[in-house]
């Protein structure tokens, strides 16, 4: 009789870092169950998206609130009859609040970088400090395809009105639980109304408002000035470190894409493609969120 595996084990961590330079530090978390000091990392929960788990865990273990910069290496390991996949980012540390120790995580430690990687019990998740290290202060840029439209067999009215279908609105928690971990605090939009009504929930719960550019729309898109927008949009989130999100549509997206030096890939409703932003502009790591993975 064969054994069948067990579906693997979502795990997802972060390095949460705070201050610069020489005062630069990173939490560790201490588990008494087994005497080991780590970064701070969790199991996903049902219907929970990888980039919100990582913040969830880092808050619940070390009472640090961080927003995600940079993606890592992930980590995988057999566990019983499974495998854990453990996915990690850098960490901006927004505020350290007090940790109430339990039987999770009984200690705390902000420590300098080489006393953490002296610290860590664990070699790969050393070899993840350093990698986070190694990295310079990255922004995101969240370049985001709408989620799914009316469609358009049957719509009379002028396609620049076109709203969301009923499963496109179903996606919009999705949309959230991306851009919620990434600390999207600047939101631009296409004028067209799915679009906006991507962005319109986010953007209410978070009390920001949604700028249009006519640049981005679909009508008004051109090689040469949509191109131009994104290396200049790069360049101001990247100098500002204010994570930003555009949305947009499918061809509009390819060219900013190619200005940015991404390859583009098709890419559903709902889904994005983040740019992590060096000060200058310069894309330094890339990661993709795709909706089709996700049980709707």
């Amino acid at each position: 009789m064969s054994i069948v595996p067990e579906p693997p084990l979502w795990a997802a961590g972060a390095v949460p870092l705070r201050g610069t330079g020489s005062s630069r530090e990173v939490v560790l978390v201490h588990r008494p169950a087994y005497d080991d000091w780590t970064l701070p990392k969790g199991k996903a929960h049902l219907n929970e998206l990888l980039p919100t788990t990582a913040v969830r865990e880092v808050a619940e273990e070390s009472g640090a609130t961080i927003r995600l910069a940079a993606p890592l290496t992930p980590i995988r390991y057999p566990v019983a009859q499974t495998m854990k996949l453990v996915t990690w980012w850098v960490g901006v540390t927004l505020s350290a609040g007090p940790h109430v120790p339990d039987a999770e995580v009984d200690r705390i430690a902000w420590m300098a970088p080489d006393a953490a990687i002296d610290a860590l019990t664990y070699s790969d998740e050393r070899d993840i400090l350093t990698e986070a290290l190694t990295l310079p202060d990255t922004t995101p840029l969240i370049i985001l395809r709408h989620a799914k439209a009316a469609s358009r067999l049957g719509w009379k009215k002028d396609d620049r009105v076109r709203p969301l279908s009923g499963h496109g609105r179903d996606q919009l928690p999705y949309v959230a639980q991306i851009l919620g971990p990434f600390g999207a605090a600047d939101l631009v939009s296409s004028p067209a109304t799915r679009c906006r009504q991507t962005l319109a929930a986010y953007a209410k719960d978070r009390k920001i408002e949604i700028a249009t550019k006519a640049v981005i729309s679909q009508e008004k898109a051109t090689e040469h000035k949509t191109a131009r927008y994104a290396t200049d949009l790069a360049l101001a989130v990247g100098a500002s470190g204010r994570p930003t999100v555009v949305c947009s549509h499918a061809p509009v997206i390819s060219i900013m894409l190619g200005a940015l030096g991404i390859p583009a890939r098709p890419l559903a409703t709902a889904s994005c493609v983040i740019a992590h932003l060096d000060a200058s502009g310069t894309v330094v790591r890339t990661e993709w969120h795709d909706s089709l993975r996700v049980k709707q």
